[in-house]
């Protein structure tokens, strides 16, 4: 068996060196990606559809819904919700990986360790995870996502990215796991051509949000975690209103002057759903589970 991708260790490093430097200075960090990348290659016989918009100006989704959420057994935040609707297909808030288009690409595989990463999830329970090509990842657009990658020999694994495969991995291609790529060929090959495409999976876990490490008053970085479809915005509430927060690479939005910190969350998927959270209380690194979940399509 071949060694293991020699860019492994910059991701491990590159996540350790975000979060130390978050600590010190956020203001300054992130941003969009750049204008030039090139598209993902759709395999052949697909049609590639307009590319999708987000942020201030675009059409948002209806106004949330009143209809309260099932009382669970334990105390959890509060969360009203406005789902898309399931048969449309449309997903006006995607950036580059879109639903109903297969990609093409390679996958590879690193040593994926605990599974924590560039998405600063944390360790993974599922070891069934990849890495984006850094322009697919789209500044942690792709973060969170559950992609179906198949093999040309039939096989398949469904991966969910949780970190950054840098240049020169190219467009198309995923960096997955040991265990994922054995899913797919034997690990001595080293890479093998694959197709993939974005997945919205059934699952029971509900939606968790946690507030980073140093977050305060002054200061503050938000996360969703165990969301079913991509996270397109998240927006807290101040005395003006909604406001819509950046997220850079690390995956978490952050709200640099503190506004909005401690108060209601409120997350859009790439389908345009919004899920309005209230009860998550402003303490950092601890993962708050919610009652919601986006909508499957």
């Amino acid at each position: 068996m071949p060694p293991l991708h020699p860019r492994r260790p910059w991701r491990i490093a590159f996540a350790s060196a975000v979060s130390a430097v978050v600590l010190a200075s956020v203001a300054g960090c992130g941003g969009p990606s750049p204008a030039w990348h090139a598209a993902p290659t759709p395999a052949a016989g697909t049609s590639t559809p307009a590319v999708g918009k987000s942020g201030p100006g675009f059409p948002t989704a209806a106004a949330d819904a009143t209809t309260p959420a099932t009382t669970p057994t334990t105390a959890r935040p509060s969360a009203t919700g406005s789902p898309s609707p399931k048969s449309s297909g449309v997903a006006p808030l995607a950036g580059r990986i879109r639903p109903n288009v297969t990609y093409r690409g390679k996958a590879t595989f690193y040593d994926a360790g605990d599974g924590g990463g560039a998405c600063l999830f944390g360790p993974a329970s599922d070891l069934m995870i990849g890495a984006m090509n850094q322009t697919d990842y789209e500044s942690a657009k792709a973060c969170g996502a559950y992609v179906l990658v198949k093999a040309a020999n039939g096989n398949s694994v469904t991966v969910r990215i949780t970190n950054l495969c840098p240049l020169p991995c190219a467009p198309g291609q995923i960096d997955l796991s040991p265990q994922a790529f054995a899913k797919l060929a034997n690990r001595s090959l080293g890479e093998v051509p694959i197709t993939w495409k974005l997945l919205s999976p059934s699952m029971s876990d509900t939606i968790s949000i946690r507030y980073k490490v140093g977050s305060s008053q002054w200061w503050c970085g938000i996360q969703a975690i165990g969301h079913r479809n991509p996270v397109a915005l998240l927006e807290v509430r101040t005395s003006s209103g909604w406001r819509q927060l950046p997220r850079p690479e690390y995956n978490y939005f952050i709200s640099a002057n503190g506004s909005g910190c401690g108060g209601p969350i409120r997350i859009t998927d790439i389908y345009g759903e919004k899920l309005t959270i209230s009860g998550i209380k402003l303490k950092p690194d601890v993962v708050q589970p919610t009652r919601v979940q986006f909508a499957r399509h």
